[in-house]
Parts: structure tokens; sequence; C-alpha cells
């Protein structure tokens, strides 16, 4: 009879990683609507979460067997690999969660419209992963493709930027979209194939699980600090425009006094003329603070690629000869 030993279940580390990711992502999820650290659950759940991921890494350090492996980090690739993952979540998560936003509150898009508008881009991801798989085979260095693909985001990013108006249509977003998604087929395989390249056997499992949970923390964070960034800037916007608008502003006494002639002629009484003439110019300005807000993500998100790519030119080492490809999930 063959004898085989099973081995224990890290309960533990199991315990102390729940508790850790559980609060974190009730942290980013709820943080921006309950004001951040001025709410108790937010404050309470921030100190569980820094306590369980210290009891978690401090488990998974002296037990024997762990439910993930932490020593694999010490191989450079893999540390440099789990970087550029959280970031590549940040931007693919972050920029994926404003677009819809912006379209569906400023172009006043349906839901379905909004989703279809991403469809080109992912087929164009799809259509490259098996070009840069092979680009990769043939003994191109992966921090090349990284780099290139790292600079077509922050050319989608800065693109983005130009053509977001109140009165964009899906034409203009077509391009960027493709370049997005060439740039993404650029960056999935090239990072996941560099972070595992120098691992062997066992490690290589437990680094596509770093790789793969650092992309999606990234995520989380993205959207999370994106949102209070989006509040925070469309708030700044809208105060900057209200301090042009005065009653010795020639263009904002011509307009109100436009707009209260025309809700006058509909059978307002001169008061409520004047303050349905003011209830819509603010929201113009809000309409316009808000897109304000989503030009500063994508400048934003863009900076954040661009800065990336020297960090990974003056860091990264790609292996000599060629690369086994790994999947990315």
């Amino acid at each position: 009879k063959k004898s085989t030993t099973r081995k224990p279940i890290d309960w533990w580390g199991i315990l102390f990683l729940t508790a850790a990711v559980g609060t974190l992502q009730f942290v980013l999820e709820k943080g921006q609507e309950e004001d951040w650290f001025s709410s108790t659950p937010i404050l309470v759940s921030t100190i569980v979460s820094v306590v369980g991921f210290y009891l978690f890494i401090w488990r998974e350090l002296v037990t024997e067997h762990p439910i993930v492996n932490l020593r694999v980090l010490k191989n450079k690739n893999l540390a440099v690999g789990t970087v550029l993952m959280f970031i590549l979540g940040f931007g693919l998560y972050g920029s994926t969660f404003v677009l819809p936003i912006y379209t569906q509150t400023s172009l006043g898009w349906t839901a379905f419209q909004s989703g279809m508008l991403m469809v080109p881009s992912s087929l164009a991801t799809a259509a490259m992963m098996p070009v840069v798989g092979t680009m990769i085979q043939k003994g191109i260095p992966q921090k090349v493709l990284a780099c290139l693909g790292m600079f077509l985001f922050f050319v989608y990013c800065f693109w983005s930027y130009g053509k977001l108006t109140s009165f964009s249509g899906e034409g203009d977003f077509f391009v960027p979209l493709m370049v997005r998604g060439f740039g993404m087929a650029f960056l999935f395989i090239p990072i996941t194939t560099l972070s595992l390249s120098t691992l062997k056997g066992p490690e290589i499992g437990d680094g596509a699980s770093f790789t793969g949970m650092m992309r999606q923390l990234g995520g989380s964070f993205g959207i999370a600090l994106i949102t209070t960034y989006m509040t925070r800037r469309t708030q700044q916007h809208r105060a900057d425009m209200l301090s042009h608008i005065t009653p010795t502003d020639p263009a904002f006494v011509q307009r109100f006094n436009g707009m209260v002639h025309k809700f006058t002629s509909s059978g307002m009484t001169p008061d409520q003329a004047k303050l349905s003439a003011m209830k819509a110019m603010d929201g113009t300005v809000m309409g316009q603070a808000a897109i304000m807000s989503y030009m500063d993500v994508w400048m934003l998100i863009g900076v954040m690629f661009l800065l990336t790519i020297p960090f990974i030119i003056l860091v990264v080492k790609s292996p000599k000869g060629k690369a086994v490809v790994h999947s990315a999930h």
C-alpha cells in the first residue's frame, strides 16, 4: 500500500487573509460614501485589515505548510511583476469603470450602448494575444513588449483626454479604444511571462496566484481612489467655474437673461423663471465640472503608465533565450 500524507491546512492563514481582504474590500467600496475615516465602521475595518495582513504575513512565514508561499517574492522578477500587475489592474479596471459613467451621465447613452463601445477593444486584445505570444517565443524581450504596452495605454488615455466633451460620439472613441486593446495585449502576456520566467516547479503556481491577486487588488484600489478623486475634482472645478459667474460678467448676464425670457414665455412668473434659470445654469456647470473630472482621471492614469516605463527599463531584466509563454488569467 502506498501511504499518502496529507499536508495540514493552514486554517489560521485562511482566517487572517479572509479578515484582511474582506475588510479591505469593504473600506474600498464604502469609503467614499461614508466619508472615509470620519466613519467609525470604516476606521475599524481599516485597523482590522492592517492587523489581518500583518498576522497573515507573519503566519505564512513561520508555518511549515503555508496556504500562500510568500518566500517566492524573494524572486526579483516576480516582485517587480506583482507591482506591474497592480498598476495594470489600476488602469484597466479604473478606466473601464469611468468610461461607462461618462457616456451614460454626460452623453445620455444607455447601458447597452456603453457596453457595446468596449467590444472592439476586447476583440483587438483577443486578436493580438497569439501575436504577442509568438513574438515572445521568437526571443523579443518581454520588457520591450511591456514598455510598448504601457506606452500604448498612455496614448489611449491622452487621446481620450482630448475627446471628452458633452457632444462626443461613438466614432470619437473607436480608434483610442482600439489602441487600448492592442496595449492590453502587450501587457498581459509579457508581464505574466516575465514574472514567472525564473520560477520553477510549484513556485510557478504560487507566482501566478500573486500576479492575479495583485491585478484584482489594483483594480479595487483603482476604482475606490478614482471615485474619490473624481468627486473632489468635480467639486473643485465647480467652485472654480462658479467663481467666474458674477452679475458683472457679460456672458453670464446675457445667457441668464435669455433663459429667464424663455421660461417667462412658457408661462412662468418672473421669480419662477429666475429660479429655473439658476437651476439650469447650475446643472450646466455641474455637467462641465464632471467632464473635466473625467479628463483629470484619464490624465492621471496615462501619466502613471508613462512613468512606469523607466521603471521597467531600469529594474526588469528579461531572461536570456526564448521564453515559455504563460497564460494571463
